[in-house]
């Protein structure tokens, strides 16, 4: 009981500080239970701490991150929205599954978008900008590439990073969910054993295409990274 009373006087000075912790790195702070019940949510969710396929336990959830019955079915119904719950009338509500196929197509739609976003990025992108991606060149450089959970949330940083620099909101939004139903593919490819040296690579060759406004050549690493990622999944799923 003491240790569920310390997690819910957490949560309550997180709201407080607008801030949380998450694996699946969010853009800016957290502005209401909605929010933070979406964000943790989608935490279990992605990091499959919530398995693909199985029940979605509301008592539990409320109980586990000190939140009210209105924020947590606000969180389900946006995640939903975004492919990753599935209402089952009269049985419940689930995690979605994963399957090849929706890989094949979330991958498609990825290619068309990342790739488009590189290249508005490399024409796009402000000074600040490309000073961030500089750093994270710096980062690349320096990182133990064994380190597979280090390198997602570099990943997360540099795509996120992308997206900002496009300077379209609309377009930002829809490469953000797209984006995180990869990424909870990525996690079931992590358990796996698939390898992420390439990635590495690829990473290093985006950040410099955008940098050097080499549009072009930043639409071409970005689609080449995307479809990489579906083929080195689905050498081990």
């Amino acid at each position: 009981m003491a240790s569920e009373l310390t997690t819910a006087r957490r949560l309550r000075r997180g709201d407080e500080e607008g801030s949380l912790h998450t694996v699946v790195l969010q853009s800016a702070s957290v502005r209401s239970q909605g929010e933070r019940a979406y964000l943790l949510i989608r935490d279990q969710i992605v990091t499959l701490k919530l398995a693909p396929g199985s029940v979605i336990e509301e008592a539990r959830l409320r109980q586990e991150l000190g939140l009210g019955r209105t924020p947590i079915r606000e969180a389900l119904q946006r995640l939903a929205h975004e492919n990753l719950v599935t209402f089952v009338p009269h049985r419940g509500t689930f995690v979605s599954d994963i399957n090849l196929t929706d890989l094949h197509r979330l991958t498609e739609v990825r290619t068309e978008l990342e790739g488009y976003a590189a290249r508005l990025a490399a024409e796009r992108a402000t000074a600040p900008d490309r000073a961030q991606m500089q750093v994270l060149m710096t980062e690349l450089s320096t990182l133990d590439e064994a380190d597979v959970h280090n390198l997602m949330r570099l990943d997360q940083r540099i795509h996120r990073l992308v997206y900002q620099a496009t300077r379209n909101a609309f377009l930002q939004a829809m490469l953000e969910e797209s984006f995180n139903l990869s990424l909870r593919i990525w996690f079931l490819g992590l358990d796996r054993g698939v390898r992420l040296k390439q990635a590495v690579e690829e990473h290093r060759q985006l950040l410099d295409a955008i940098i050097s406004r080499d549009a072009p050549k930043a639409e071409s690493v970005m689609r080449q990274h995307v479809a990489g990622f579906e083929h080195a999944i689905r050498k081990v799923l």
